[in-house]
């Protein structure tokens, strides 16, 4: 598989400010990569990094195989960016953005280019609108079209989906997903968790650095599960990391007992598990707990 994105040692200091820390990435070609952390992780500096914007310190960004800071023509020819607020020409209306965007790429056919776009974006009754005029999920829906209008072998997405409806949201997922499946590269940050999960990898990241990369499943595997066993009216509660290792032992434990009423398993989700990676509460793997009924008593 080629990496589309290839990242070693990407460092940028805003004064005292250290947004990237020798970061190290790579994504492959035909992948929907997230970005996930907290407000200052560096997510939007990686990404303005990489196609061009901003101009790391030190280290080595490759984009298709391109450094986008010494060929930033040829790079941005071949990607499409949306920025986390939209930028616009506001004056304009939403046909003529597109048209002085395409123009600009030199897109062929470009008036069908446009009605297709616009169509897919839901602004066809709005589309001789001036920008000014529409709302924030409308300006919003606007930049994912211009990002995507010359049909680019490469998206950078920052939150795509910030005040779009689920029903939209929805049509935009089903389009990052088939552009995939035809070998477009998607990199996005987001915040929304349901959204990561239609990610074929993640990054967790925190301080300008990546703390983890992995799939989704993956991720969710390092969390923990609560396992709640009601026994006499009483509940007897134990949280494991391997919750399939510790299901035999606690079976054994209490000897399936007639008088178990019931188990509840209850386990981590993609969020809890970022936030203790964040937290750094992963660093030291932790002993599984004895289940016993001693362990933890609510009644």
């Amino acid at each position: 598989m080629t990496a589309a994105i290839q990242v070693e040692g990407l460092v940028k200091h805003y004064g005292q400010i250290h947004a990237l820390r020798g970061l190290n990435l790579t994504v492959q070609e035909g992948e929907i990569f997230g970005l996930l952390g907290a407000n200052g992780a560096g997510k939007t500096t990686l990404i303005k990094s990489l196609i061009g914007l901003t101009r790391p310190d030190q280290g080595r960004a490759l984009v298709l195989g391109l450094d986008p800071q010494r060929h930033k023509n040829a790079v941005r020819r071949q990607i499409g960016y949306m920025p986390q607020s939209p930028v616009l020409y506001e004056d304009l209306s939403a046909r003529e953005n597109l048209v002085f965007l395409g123009k600009a790429h030199a897109i062929p056919d470009l008036k069908a280019r446009i009605e297709e776009t616009l169509a897919f974006i839901q602004l066809e009754g709005r589309a001789d609108d001036p920008v000014y005029g529409f709302s924030g999920g409308m300006k919003q829906r606007l930049s994912l079209a211009c990002a995507l209008l010359h049909h680019p072998r490469m998206l950078f997405l920052d939150e795509p989906t910030t005040g779009v409806d689920p029903k939209l949201r929805e049509a935009f997922w089903n389009t990052f997903r088939r552009m995939a499946q035809e070998g477009t590269t998607i990199l996005l940050s987001t915040h929304q968790m349901d959204e990561a999960l239609y990610c074929d990898r993640l990054a967790v990241m925190r301080d300008g650095q990546v703390l983890t990369s992995d799939t989704p499943k993956s991720l969710m595997a390092r969390g923990s599960t609560v396992v709640k066993v009601w026994r006499g009216g009483e509940a007897h509660t134990a949280r494991f990391r391997n919750y399939a290792a510790a299901l035999p032992q606690l079976l054994r434990q209490h000897h399936l007992d007639p008088q178990i009423e019931r188990i509840e398993v209850e386990h981590d989700n993609l969020e809890a598990v970022v936030l203790e990676l964040i937290n750094a509460r992963f660093e030291t793997p932790q002993p599984e707990p004895d289940f016993s009924p001693e362990v933890t008593h609510v009644g």
